[in-house]
């Protein structure tokens, strides 16, 4: 049997985030038998320093770490690269030009997730995103080229709701996350916001648990890179 062509997937940012990308990978595919499944090689390390600190300036550079992991997915025979943190998209540049399989964009993954929605209506995208990728414009320069209008949190929003709620989840505080990361997707949408864009891996794990009814008002962009993997993984 000759090698599977394997989606490689560089993880810990943090660790639910990417068994959460998993499996919004199995259930995009939504395969009958266990043989139909696409094949993964997942790096999940949690020790890469964190992204936030980082582009604030008060903590480690996670650059080498994730550089570690890159090597490690292409070494393994990773066709492919996903990374299920949107901040972590900060260093692409420097991640791609590292490895030999291509990595895919979050971002430009939920763009083309969001163009296809906005064939039906026009949405007023709320973003929801740390305090690093909003000052690096991670999202607002795809989405202002491909036409879209935004709103992003105010700086009370993101002290008082976002970030709190963000290192709740990742202290495995689910209930407590979710509401805080509620009260932020809420308070865009009284804003005016009319599409939520869950654009920190750790907002789609939150609103499951507090606010399920804002799923159906948002875009996952780990559900939009996992159906990127899968488009690569079918055609190759």
């Amino acid at each position: 049997m000759s090698a599977p062509r394997l989606v490689g997937v560089l993880g810990g940012m943090g660790p639910l985030a990417t068994l959460d990308f998993l499996q919004r990978l199995l259930e995009v595919r939504a395969a009958r038998r266990d043989q139909e499944h696409v094949p993964t090689v997942t790096w999940n390390v949690p020790q890469i320093p964190d992204r936030q600190l980082a582009l604030a300036g008060g903590g480690a550079d996670p650059l080498p770490a994730m550089l570690q992991g890159i090597e490690r997915l292409n070494a393994a025979g990773a066709s492919c690269i996903a990374i299920p943190c949107n901040t972590a998209h900060a260093w692409y540049e420097p991640l791609s030009a590292h490895s030999r399989a291509p990595i895919f964009h979050i971002v430009d993954a939920t763009v083309q997730a969001l163009l296809a929605d906005a064939q039906q209506h026009r949405p007023r995208i709320g973003l929801i995103a740390t305090r690093g990728a909003l000052e690096q414009g991670l999202y607002q320069s795809r989405l202002e080229a491909a036409g879209l209008d935004y709103l992003t949190p105010t700086p009370q929003e993101l002290d008082q709701f976002f970030m709190p709620g963000c290192y709740a989840i990742k202290a495995h505080d689910i209930a407590s996350g979710g509401r805080l990361l509620a009260l932020s997707a809420e308070a865009l949408l009284a804003r005016g916001a009319t599409r939520l864009v869950l654009a920190c891996t750790e907002v789609p794990i939150g609103l499951r648990h507090a606010a399920p009814e804002l799923l159906a008002l948002s875009v996952d962009p780990a559900t939009a890179l996992a159906q990127a993997c899968l488009r690569h993984w079918q055609q190759s």
